[in-house]
């Protein structure tokens, strides 16, 4: 069936360049959603900085437990989209409401655990010997925050999942900056008690997310339901309890590949931190400058989900090869040129953070250039994993993709990084090479595994590749309404 906005092709392969601009348009708009999700969190840092240091410590552990517990969850609901794509591959777009309605049952359910896990922030931090007070102030923003767990789970796990996998990527886009303002006007309101607000203090940003979160999740779901193009997709019908263990079953291997790579990260910024306050700035920069140059090639890793997902379906295997490879190759040379900006500007990119003529910033300034520098072939390495992992979602395989993960980052990567800053004396530099170790490990498990399935299933002769029975064309879903 095609949809309006969908690009319609025959049952012959798409040419390598259709592939790239397909994906290119299915990942545009999920890159500046998740852009707009971290300017949330920037927003944030920057209006309980004006309340001090320890609103703006509470506040920031605050978010930061809550995004890694729901991002990990999260995971779980990346099943939505592989399977909205399969169906909708076959033709069996019949299948999709159950899909739907089935992983909404499921985020409803995975939102309990993080509302327990949020409701114990307290008595957590101090069984890790935090100070109480810091504890306190933390348990308390949590308290607020675990009200928005559901939203979030619906409103970015789910409908982040199951809108791109319907070519509806761009009602995305458009929520998620609309967001960012909204988010910014409930923060300084009510952290300020300005426009009429109460005035709640640094807990006035926790409540500000959590309005945020529920108004996101609230239009996105009106979007789907209201509007009759995208009706048809949710129909009202039962949860079905074999699908969700379908589901459940893809997904909680990505959630544990999620937690593996950032234990990783949240361990190396701990190691950094024992090597000085200097050291643990320049990390910080580096890492920020990173993440948000990473945003791409997470989004062409979700485009590439959707589109392997979706030729797989089909049975058109050389097609689904050829969208994992196409979006791989997006996803390196984005990377690559994003790496190249860091090698050719790397103070001007630090002037960002610190004043560069300030003697007392001369050590930060200096190492954070040079991990710039390390993250220029970190980036690229990184950029590959990440896509890598995509396309082999899309062929429904998470479990190997998990071990090759834990293997990678803490096989690899974490003892090359402590064995190069310890005792070999290369500090934060040595830790970032033991980062880029892990990252190029897995990257080239996850190509390597992707090859090989991809290979395996594609005929001797492909010749006219085989399509739904009965079916003289197909709906690719690069293309966003």
């Amino acid at each position: 069936m095609t949809q309006p906005g969908f690009s319609h092709v025959s049952a012959a392969q798409p040419s390598l360049s259709r592939h790239a601009a397909d994906t290119a348009r299915l990942a545009a708009p999920l890159a500046i959603a998740q852009l707009s999700q971290m300017a949330m969190g920037v927003t944030d840092t920057v209006l309980l900085g004006s309340l001090g240091p320890d609103a703006l410590a509470a506040g920031g552990l605050g978010a930061n437990l809550f995004f890694v517990v729901v991002t990990l969850l999260q995971g779980v609901l990346t099943s939505v989209s592989v399977s909205v794509a399969h169906a909708r591959g076959a033709q069996a777009e019949d299948r999709v409401p159950h899909i739907y309605w089935t992983g909404f049952l499921l985020s409803i359910l995975l939102a309990v655990p993080a509302f327990a896990l949020l409701s114990f922030a307290r008595p957590i931090l101090l069984a890790f010997g935090e100070p109480t007070l810091l504890a306190h102030n933390v348990g308390e923003y949590c308290a607020m925050l675990r009200w928005g767990t559901p939203a979030s789970l619906i409103g970015i796990g789910l409908m982040r999942s199951f809108l791109p996998a319907i070519g509806a990527a761009k009602r995305l886009l458009w929520v998620s900056i609309g967001g960012v303002g909204v988010n910014a006007f409930l923060n300084y309101g009510l952290i300020h008690g300005a426009y009429g607000l109460p005035r709640l203090g640094f807990l006035g940003s926790a409540a500000a997310t959590t309005i945020t979160v529920w108004l996101t999740a609230l239009i996105l779901m009106a979007l789907l339901h209201l509007r009759p193009r995208y009706r048809h997709f949710v129909t009202a019908t039962r949860p079905q309890m074999p699908l969700m263990g379908e589901l459940f079953g893809i997904g909680w291997p990505v959630a544990i590949t999620y937690g593996v790579e950032s234990t990783l990260f949240l361990a190396t910024g701990l190691m950094v931190g024992l090597l000085g306050e200097s050291q643990l700035a320049a990390h910080q920069i580096a890492l920020n400058v990173a993440s948000v140059a990473f945003m791409v090639p997470l989004a062409i890793g979700q485009a590439a989900n959707v589109r392997v997902g979706y030729w797989s379906g089909a049975g058109q295997p050389l097609a689904a090869r050829h969208a994992g490879f196409v979006a791989i190759a997006l996803g390196v040379g984005f990377m690559m040129l994003s790496g190249l900006v860091l090698i050719l500007a790397p103070h001007a990119i630090v002037g960002l953070y610190l004043h560069l003529d300030d003697p007392a910033n001369a050590s930060t300034v200096s190492l954070a250039a040079s991990l710039l520098g390390v993250a220029a072939i970190f980036q690229i390495v990184d950029g590959m994993q990440t896509v890598g992992s995509g396309c082999l979602r899309g062929l429904k395989d998470t479990r190997v993709p998990m071990i090759a993960a834990a293997f990678g980052y803490w096989g690899i990567g974490f003892p090359t990084g402590y064995t190069l800053a310890f005792h070999f004396g290369l500090g934060a530099r040595g830790l970032w090479w033991g980062l880029a170790a892990g990252l190029a490990s897995v990257a080239l498990l996850m190509t390597l595994r992707f090859h090989y399935l991809s290979l395996r299933r594609v005929p001797a002769s492909p010749g006219t590749p085989a399509g739904p029975p009965g079916a003289d064309g197909t709906t690719d879903p690069g293309l966003t309404r």
